[in-house]
């Protein structure tokens, strides 16, 4: 970036999009080949810059990926079946099949949907976050699953995955939110048998960044999907309320979000950039809606400035860095340690992510 240069949040989100295309032909995305929430995240960042900016570029990349990983008749060629990070990117498809009016498409939707029946299910009716997690539910799960099926649902007129997803996210603020903080702990496991939970209450011990991020994105994705007076709208709508006005206490005064949210003047603790952009892009949607006032839009600018303030340039590209690598359950010490990233398609799609719900919260955008 040229000495000076002040660049508008969707000038950042073309930025990243293009480094990154600069780095991967799309088929090599990683875990190449395997069809998965990683690329998921960061092409649903990429569509949603074709949206605003209207570059087919953005919207054909994305198709590439996608192309890359169904056979020609629409079955997805490597995946864990079942596993709710594996079912995310079916996302993607819905913009495919409008976009282009290919029909291959609605079969490769069908395909991704199919596995929805599979998910294992806990006694309390809730999802496995993964079919070898026996009895665990992820706060992650609710964005890796939630916004594919309920848009299935609304699209093609079958009710019970939109009935579903509505009690899967109101039972994991059941089991997760701490009644002090308003914040939700990272995950619970109904058998108490996992290594890292409480065995009285079987909660994980932490309020771990990112995976607080996913729910209010994933519920206002799950929101966008159903009609005002439709059945759980409103409890939705106060959930992502009450969840976001609890992050907004743990705010830094660099603008960001701490690893561990809510111990930022603790030993070892550091400001970690894809939850604080996931936090962003969640207030700053919520902003837009009307689902919060202006504040929520101002404390997203300011996550903003403090995210782009700590990124570096290697030339042209853009470099998101402060993020955390992809991270199961533990305790304080495990994610404090966890090791960084740099351009990591989980921090760079939650930087698309942030970088263009501002840019729809201003207005003004191009339509496609």
């Amino acid at each position: 970036m040229k000495e000076g240069t002040t660049l508008t949040s969707l000038d950042y989100a073309r930025t990243a999009c293009d480094t990154m295309m600069r780095k991967y032909a799309a088929a090599d995305l990683p875990p190449k080949g395997h069809f998965h929430y990683h690329q998921g995240v960061f092409l649903s960042g990429v569509l949603k810059t074709w949206r605003l900016t209207g570059n087919p570029a953005y919207l054909n990349y994305a198709a590439d990926w996608v192309d890359s990983v169904f056979t020609a008749d629409g079955k997805i060629i490597k995946y864990d079946h079942a596993d709710l990070d594996d079912i995310q990117p079916g996302i993607l498809l819905y913009t495919l099949l409008d976009a282009t009016g290919d029909e291959k498409y609605r079969a490769c939707l069908d395909s991704v949907a199919a596995q929805i029946k599979d998910i294992p299910r806990c006694e309390c009716g809730g999802f496995y976050h993964k079919v070898r997690f026996q009895g665990q539910m992820w706060l992650d799960g609710l964005y890796m699953l939630g916004p594919f099926a309920a848009e299935y649902a609304r699209r093609f007129e079958k009710p019970e995955p939109m009935e579903e997803i509505v009690k899967e996210i109101l039972l994991m603020r059941e089991h997760t939110r701490d009644e002090k903080t308003g914040l939700w702990y990272h995950a619970w496991d109904e058998s108490r048998q996992a290594p890292w939970c409480d065995k009285e209450t079987g909660l994980a011990p932490e309020f771990w960044g990112r995976s607080i991020g996913w729910v209010p994105v994933g519920i206002q994705d799950v929101m966008a999907q159903m009609e005002p007076e439709q059945d759980g709208y409103r409890e939705l709508a106060a959930v992502v309320k009450d969840l976001l006005e609890s992050v907004l206490k743990y705010q830094s005064e660099d603008g960001r979000w701490y690893q561990v949210v809510n111990k930022g003047g603790q030993e070892g603790n550091w400001l970690e950039n894809s939850c604080s952009c996931l936090f962003a892009a969640g207030l700053a949607r919520a902003a837009r809606t009307g689902l919060m006032g202006p504040e929520a839009l101002a404390a997203a600018q300011r996550a903003f400035d403090g995210v782009v303030k700590s990124l570096k340039w290697d030339g042209e590209d853009l470099l998101v860095n402060h993020v955390c690598v992809g991270t199961g359950v533990g305790d304080y010490r495990f994610y404090c340690e966890r090791p960084c990233s740099v351009n990591d398609l989980h921090g760079v799609g939650a930087f698309l992510l942030m970088c263009t719900e501002l840019k729809e919260a201003e207005g003004e955008t191009f339509s496609v």
